[in-house]
């Protein structure tokens, strides 16, 4: 055994030492190498050409055994007619040409003729071009703003998130401008989201993140608007435009985040019917089987007697089959062709006879 042990170290100790005998010496022969290098010719004098290309002639040949064969070797337009050895196959004379044309398009080799390549030092500007963002400046005459935001929706907590980020190129009524957005998620216009004031600026960047609660099965139904405003030295708000978004041709998804911009446009101001407008909404609860009707408010209403002492209300009727079923009113409202009420009413109706119900709301003066 003693014996065993003693002969497997000598073996082990000479395979080691050989070992690193053969790592040294290729260590060495790789250091040999990256020093060794090859002496460049001296510049060339136009005077002596002739001699010093005669002189290495020898050099160019070894050189030449070395050179890839897929590298052509030119020689420039400035040495032609000088007495040189004679060309192989794949060397040929550079045409003369402007050194400085443009170079033209497809693959080349870094040997291509020095008519392709660019004076040393400079730098080709079509080549670090980015597409240009058309968003950022081109406005259509007449605009008065443009409004960048992104959406996402989130199926699981049922959020949908609204990033403002900003607005450019407003039209205040005055110098200065500090504008704020507000934004509702349509039909409920009772209840918005507002941003930052930002003071004395024409292009606001807002980057601020808003969250509406919303079910999956309504989220198509819902209208995103945004309503910029101008905020003048006497606190009042001046509304300089407003962008309306439906949702229901959008895709949402949690890893779908939509950046989308839109001009801004003049509020809706169209004038009131003949006998004026009035304003209120429906909402039927299935559990309960309650239709609510919420008169919100009236406009533009065209009063027989021109007179504080006169007063406005609203009669709100349900029937079924044209036959009268429970009517309620509004509280009165003293001389004011523009009234603001604010009421909620029911009215207990089945499911199955919301097809054939109906209601009528009446506008009347005492």
């Amino acid at each position: 055994e003693q014996a065993v042990a003693v002969a497997g170290g000598v073996v082990g100790g000479t395979l080691l030492f050989v070992l690193i005998g053969t790592t040294a010496y290729l260590l060495w022969k790789k250091f040999c190498c990256l020093l060794s290098y090859e002496k460049l010719a001296s510049p060339v004098k136009m005077t002596n050409v002739n001699a010093l290309f005669q002189d290495q002639s020898l050099s160019d040949i070894q050189l030449k055994s070395t050179r890839s064969r897929s590298i052509p070797f030119i020689i420039p337009p400035t040495l032609h007619g000088r007495d040189w050895i004679n060309l192989t196959n794949e060397e040929h004379v550079q045409e003369g040409s402007d050194p400085y044309m443009i170079p033209q398009s497809g693959p080349r080799s870094s040997f291509h003729s020095l008519a392709g390549a660019y004076v040393v030092g400079t730098i080709n500007p079509e080549l670090y071009k980015f597409p240009e963002d058309k968003s950022e400046t081109d406005f259509p005459e007449g605009n008065i703003g443009r409004l960048w935001f992104s959406i996402e929706y989130e199926k699981e907590s049922e959020r949908l998130l609204v990033s403002l980020i900003k607005v450019r190129k407003l039209q205040p009524p005055a110098d200065s401008c500090s504008p704020f957005v507000k934004i509702y998620l349509l039909p409920d216009e009772r209840s918005y989201l507002q941003s930052k004031t930002k003071r004395k600026t024409l292009n606001p960047q807002f980057d601020e993140n808003f969250v509406f609660q919303v079910s999956s099965k309504m989220l198509l139904q819902r209208t995103l608007k945004f309503l910029v405003y101008h905020v003048d030295k006497q606190k009042k708000h001046h509304l300089l435009g407003q962008v309306i978004f439906p949702l229901k041709n959008e895709t949402l998804t949690d890893d779908n985040k939509l950046v989308i911009w839109r001009d801004l446009e003049k509020e809706s101001l169209e004038p009131p019917s003949e006998y004026g407008d009035i304003q209120f909404s429906l909402s039927y609860n299935d559990y309960l089987g309650r239709l609510t009707v919420v008169v919100l408010r009236a406009r533009g209403l065209k009063l027989q007697e021109e007179s504080h002492a006169v007063s406005v209300y609203v009669k709100v009727s349900l029937m079924n089959h044209n036959k009268f079923i429970k009517s309620k009113k509004t509280a009165a409202v003293l001389g004011s062709p523009n009234p603001v009420y604010n009421e909620t009413f029911s009215f207990k109706a089945d499911q199955t006879e919301l097809d054939t119900a109906s209601l009528s709301l009446s506008v009347l003066q005492s």
